[in-house]
Formats: C-alpha cells, sequence, structure tokens
C-alpha cells in the first residue's frame, strides 16, 4: 500500500517535468529558427548592399553599359572580403579617433570636380619632336599643365614599353617624363606599330581607372588640336550617357599585303570589303560609360590591324549615339575645327 500510494505521488511530478521540458525545446527551436532566418536576412541584405555599391562606384547604374554581366563574374565572397576589410578599418579609425588614411584617400578623390576630359596623345619612341612641337602649340606645361587640370582637362602623352625593357629609348622616355611630368607610361604594353589598336584600349582602361572625367579622348602626336573648341563640343554632349564622338567614316578594306593600309582580317569584313563605320583615328571622344566598358571587358576585346576600326567594332551591338562630328574632321583647319593634321 504504502509503495503504491508513493508511485502515485511520483507520477504528477514526472509529468511536470517532461512538460517543462518539452517547453523548453521548443523555445530553443524557436530561437534557432528565429537566429538562422535572421542570418538569412543579413546575408541577403549584404548582398543587395554590396550589388548596390558596385553600381554607386561604377557610376554606371541601371543604364550602364554591361553592369548584368560583369555583376556574374564578381563573386559575393571577393565582396564579402571587401566589405570586412572596410569594416575592420573603420573599427579601427573609430577607436583610434581619426579616419585611415586609405579612407580618407577616398574621400578626397570623391570630393574633387569631376572633369570634363582625359585627353591621350598617342606618341611612339622616335616622336620626341612631335612632343615638343604639341607642347610650344597647344598643350601647356609646368604650372600651366596642372591649371589646366583644375579647370577639367587632363592631357598626356601615352606610350609603351620597348621591346628591350630597360633599354636607351625606355630611359630616355624615362628621363623625359621625369622633366615635364606629362606621360602615360604603360608598362605592361610593348610599344609597336603593331600593337597601336592594344595601346588605345589599354589607355582608355588606365585612364578611366585613375580619372573620374565625363570624355575620354584619344589623339595622333601629328595632331593639332584647339583645346577651347575641343572642350565646347565635348559640353554640348553631356545629356548623353554613351556617346562615341569623332569624324565618321568608312573605308575600303585592303586585302593585300604590302598595301599601307593592309588589314590581314579583311574576310571578316564581308564580301563587299567596306569597313563599318567608325571614327577616325586622328581624334575621336568617347563618355565615361563607354570607356568603364573597355576597361572591365578589356581582355576579350577584340583588336585589329587599326585603332580607330577597333574602337569602332567595340561599340557595334551596344546602345551607343555614334556622332558624326565635323569639328573632328582634321584635314583642313577651316573655321570652327578643333583640329589639323601635320
Amino acid at each position: 500500500m504504502n509503495s503504491r500510494n508513493s508511485t502515485n505521488r511520483l507520477l504528477p511530478t514526472s509529468n511536470f517535468g517532461s512538460r517543462i521540458s518539452f517547453l523548453m525545446l521548443s523555445m530553443f527551436s524557436t530561437m534557432a529558427a528565429l537566429y538562422v532566418a535572421g542570418r538569412l536576412w543579413l546575408d541577403s541584405e549584404n548582398r543587395v548592399y554590396l550589388i548596390q555599391e558596385l553600381d554607386r562606384r561604377t557610376g554606371q547604374g541601371r543604364s550602364a553599359i554591361s553592369v548584368d554581366d560583369t555583376l556574374k563574374i564578381i563573386t559575393c565572397r571577393e565582396q564579402q572580403k571587401r566589405l570586412a576589410a572596410l569594416q575592420m578599418e573603420l573599427g579601427k579609425a573609430s577607436q583610434e579617433g581619426f579616419v585611415s588614411k586609405h579612407l580618407l584617400g577616398n574621400n578626397e578623390k570623391d570630393s574633387k570636380k569631376k572633369l570634363l576630359a582625359v585627353v591621350g596623345v598617342s606618341t611612339n619612341f622616335g616622336n620626341k619632336k612631335n612632343r615638343d612641337a604639341i607642347r610650344k602649340a597647344w598643350m601647356p606645361t609646368g604650372a600651366a599643365l596642372q591649371k589646366l587640370e583644375e579647370k577639367g582637362i587632363v592631357i598626356r602623352f601615352v606610350i609603351g614599353r620597348s621591346s628591350n625593357r630597360g633599354d636607351s629609348s625606355d630611359r630616355a622616355i624615362d628621363d623625359e617624363s621625369r622633366h615635364s611630368n606629362d606621360f602615360i607610361i604603360l608598362n605592361d604594353h610593348v610599344e609597336s606599330p603593331q600593337e597601336q589598336s592594344k595601346k588605345t584600349k589599354l589607355f582608355f582602361a588606365h585612364a578611366v581607372d585613375h580619372w573620374d572625367a565625363e570624355f575620354y579622348a584619344k589623339v595622333n602626336d601629328n595632331v593639332y588640336i584647339n583645346l577651347d573648341a575641343v572642350g565646347a563640343v565635348l559640353a554640348s554632349y553631356l545629356d548623353k550617357p554613351r556617346v562615341y564622338i569623332g569624324c565618321m567614316k568608312s573605308g575600303e578594306v585592303f586585302s593585300q599585303p604590302g598595301q599601307k593600309w593592309y588589314e590581314p582580317e579583311w574576310w571578316k569584313f564581308g564580301d563587299k570589303k567596306s569597313y563599318f563605320r567608325h571614327a577616325s583615328g586622328e581624334i575621336f571622344a568617347i563618355s565615361k560609360a563607354l570607356a568603364q566598358f573597355i576597361s572591365i571587358n578589356r581582355s576579350i576585346l577584340r583588336t585589329y590591324a587599326h585603332d580607330d576600326v577597333s574602337a569602332g567594332s567595340w561599340f557595334i551591338g551596344l546602345d551607343v549615339k555614334h556622332v558624326d562630328e565635323g569639328k573632328f574632321c582634321c584635314s583642313s583647319w577651316s573655321s570652327g575645327s578643333v583640329c589639323a593634321a601635320a
């Protein structure tokens, strides 16, 4: 009897303990579910933030060229590493009571006034006389060059490296650059007449990576330009997000080796052997979105024998405004022209 009564007294206590265990388990399960959901929400928020941040930094937004394609090749892991590094740097800066040098440099860059144009004058090793003539004729030097940049136009001679790295040609350019401070030296490019198209592509990529401008222009070193006129022409197209400005032409494709303008891949241009419409290589300009497109896709953009044809080919199939600007035709220095070929 005593044993039975004792058993009956223990049963309610046992059931009460089971209910507590069940409630505790339910509570922990709910908390775990909320934690997992929270982590998933944070991951999705981070992903959205990273995409928006990339759009902001490239300045392209929804209207830019190939943003979607570019985002596909940039993994979330790489972006998360960058974000984590920035968060660590911000945390360190807040603890020390100042902004780190890296972030300060970015803020200073962002606060600078956007340039109107970056102009690259394509030159070669044996053309110092051309460069000196340009410096005397239309390209400022020294303090005047810096003042022009403050007004919104950057001008640089563009050259690669010798196939014999470090030879007298390289040393002469290095000396001239130290004296004049007006060069872009493409260290990864070997200077050669056959590689002019690649040089032009690398110039646009380099320029848009280093300067924030509305336009990027390429000029040959035997061309004289009126800077005021160039600025006025470019300013008239500020409302066009993707614009390709030049003296548009479409000439014969020369298929015979030995001809001056021989095109080794002439067969790609159809039976009529005529080039598609493109801007003359003496001077042409593109807007920032197109320069960014070149920079992003530099490794896969095809180049042909001539840089003007190559540049024109990069924009075929894109939503680009081709502007046949008569003032960029350099055959003669007529009233209103911006250029003349020597």
